[in-house]
């Protein structure tokens, strides 16, 4: 049917009229789950925070402990808002520069906000518990912590202030034109209802391919060939804003806040929500330049949500070969995520789940040149209601298709029992009848934005806890370096042969083998010097029976080397004179050590 122009924009003008009252309704409309009333310390898990009580919540914990933390902010976002990063080091045992650099972040998808509260229960431990537990306690002294709990702030404010499914607010706030009308964002979802949810619309259709489930009428499952339709699903609550025959076509967004970091970026013909060019976003720029000026960082997670998995790089297969030993320690580490957090697996981005170009992870990886992890938050099937196997039973079949949402029926029964009868109600919407200004009358109803891809707050605290712990373990691996002298020998009139040993006792090598490997930052340093001395040779010590020596024939004083993990290396130095030899050794990313000779 055609339409005049003025007709068009009647219907615009009644859109946009209704879109204002529904927005205004869904504002007044409780969130539920989310703390209200003063910050406490020790943190506490059984509630969600907001974006300005995660900035309180630092605040908190700075004021409480001042000596081992600063607080900063990173840069603002789009909207304005300050992006919060901690920083956790005790002064006492050396410079955050002098330590070995653990940094975790979380929620850069504005609705993955569990993410963000892993982070705060990081901070809540390691400071909290500093001085009482003696684990604690060595890893606060010996490695620095940089934490940023919400990268996306104004996606994580917005999730929780308006209404929202459980996958929108997702995007970094810069304004896309998605349909490619010439207006921007001007058609997102509508609160309908005003109950502070974006839920499902249904409208009954002997055509459709959906019928109601006839184990639980809430439901619905699709029809076999030759049966006869119920339903049509017409996606999620909202309206035609602009007048154009379609809704909900142009929300906010859409730029990816992992799709747009300067590393193997492409653009977005190549790669869905990669923005139109690296670090478009202020707070992602800003956030790099916050990175790349902490050089010590080797250590990275950044939490996300959800399906339960430790993801590690390469993000693509342009990345592979990954160095094997790099892949070892990624191995260790991983496995004993896995085994910390029941259910979670150890897996690889882009061979295992799906590739993605300009991710955060990369970046990290390539130009900071650390180990990096994404932690994929919660796993849906954990919303379980179903009686225990019984001791020798065989293993349930594979899930039956046709159900909801890419669930199969059985799934999503067992789902819906978990709302009823665990959590009281809290996680779906029965269908109610609703007169659309557009498409008549219709339903709404279905799973709220607080389901789906976030564990309930009962769950929550074990999800935090687990997953600090997972990084908890990384940051006990970190390079501790020994130095010692082993020999000091007479090798000729007033020339000395000294014998050095750098070891390490954990698991990650002073550097990464892909920065040896591509020469992303200089190696660690070993250097001998003194009053009155010469080294006149020197070199690394093979480690097999021979133990050869390869003399550097340039500055032999300054050796350039890595310790890797599990390991060491030894070298040896011929000097002459006599006095004290001052043996240093600097890395960037594992610390400092030195010991003395001295030279009879």
């Amino acid at each position: 049917m055609k339409m005049s122009i003025l007709s068009i924009l009647g219907l615009a003008l009644a859109g946009l009229t209704f879109h204002a009252e529904a927005q205004v309704s869904a504002k007044t409309a409780k969130t539920p789950f989310v703390t209200t009333g003063p910050i406490t310390l020790p943190l506490h898990f059984d509630h969600y925070y907001t974006y300005e009580q995660v900035g309180e919540a630092l605040k908190a914990l700075h004021a409480a402990y001042p000596k081992l933390t600063t607080l900063e902010s990173v840069g603002k976002s789009e909207e304005g808002r300050d992006i919060w990063a901690m920083t956790v080091n005790n002064p006492a045992t050396g410079a955050p520069s002098t330590k070995p650099g653990v940094y975790v972040d979380g929620n850069i998808h504005g609705n993955e906000i569990q993410a963000g509260e892993v982070c705060l229960g990081l901070l809540n431990r390691l400071l909290t518990l500093y001085g009482q537990n003696e684990q604690i306690t060595k890893l606060v002294d010996r490695n620095v912590y940089y934490v940023v709990p919400v990268v996306n702030v104004d996606g994580r404010f917005h999730f929780l202030a308006d209404a929202s499914t459980s996958s929108s607010q997702r995007s970094i706030r810069i304004p896309v034109d998605d349909d490619r009308d010439g207006l921007l964002d001007e058609d997102g979802p509508d609160d309908l209802d005003g109950d502070g949810n974006i839920c499902r619309l249904r409208r009954k259709d002997p055509f459709g391919v959906w019928k109601t489930d006839p184990e639980d009428p809430r439901l619905m499952v699709r029809i076999k060939p030759g049966e006869v339709g119920e339903w049509t699903l017409l996606g999620d609550e909202g309206i035609d804003n602009d007048g154009d025959g379609k809704i909900n076509e142009d929300a906010e967004g859409y730029v990816d806040g992992n799709r747009n970091w300067g590393f193997n970026w492409m653009p977005p013909y190549v790669q869905s929500g990669a923005g139109a060019y690296p670090f478009q976003a202020k707070g992602l720029k800003a956030l790099a330049t916050f990175l790349v000026e902490r050089p010590n960082i080797l250590v990275v997670y950044a939490f996300h949500n959800n399906g339960g998995m430790f993801l590690r790089g390469p993000s693509t297969k342009l990345g592979e070969p990954m160095n094997a030993r790099d892949v070892a320690v990624y191995d260790v580490l991983g496995k004993h995520a896995e085994k910390i957090v029941p259910g979670y697996r150890y897996l690889v981005s882009w061979k295992d789940l799906y590739a993605t170009n300009g991710d955060f992870v990369d970046f990290t990886d390539n130009v900071v040149a650390s180990y990096g992890f994404v932690g994929e938050l919660f796993q849906s099937e954990s919303e379980s209601y179903r009686a225990p196997a019984k001791p020798g039973a065989a293993a349930p079949p594979p899930p039956a298709e046709g159900g909801f949402m890419g669930r199969n029926p059985d799934q999503e029964r067992e789902r819906i029992l978990f709302n009823d009868k665990v959590v009281q109600g809290d996680l779906y919407r029965p269908w109610k009848p609703f007169k659309h200004p557009q498409l008549g009358e219709i339903e709404i109803g279905g799973w709220v934005k607080m389901s789906s891809r976030l564990p309930h707050p009962f769950m929550l605290n074990d999800l935090v806890y687990r997953n600090v712990s997972a990084v908890l373990f990384a940051a006990s691996q970190t390079p501790e370096i020994k130095l010692e002298v082993l020999s000091v020998e007479k090798a000729g009139p007033e020339l000395h042969r000294i014998r050095v040993r750098l070891s390490n006792p954990n698991a990650i090598p002073s550097m990464t083998h892909t920065a040896v490997q591509h020469q992303i930052h200089p190696k660690d340093t070993l250097k001998v010097e003194g009053t009155g001395l010469k080294v006149v040779a020197g070199g690394p010590i093979a480690m097999n029976p021979l133990e050869e020596i390869t003399y550097k024939p340039h500055k032999p004083e300054i050796q350039f080397l890595q310790v890797p993990g599990y390991g060491k290396v030894e070298y040896s130095f011929l000097v002459s004179g006599k006095g004290k030899a001052h043996i240093t050794y600097q890395s960037l990313k594992a610390g400092r050590a030195a010991v003395s000779a001295e030279l009879k």
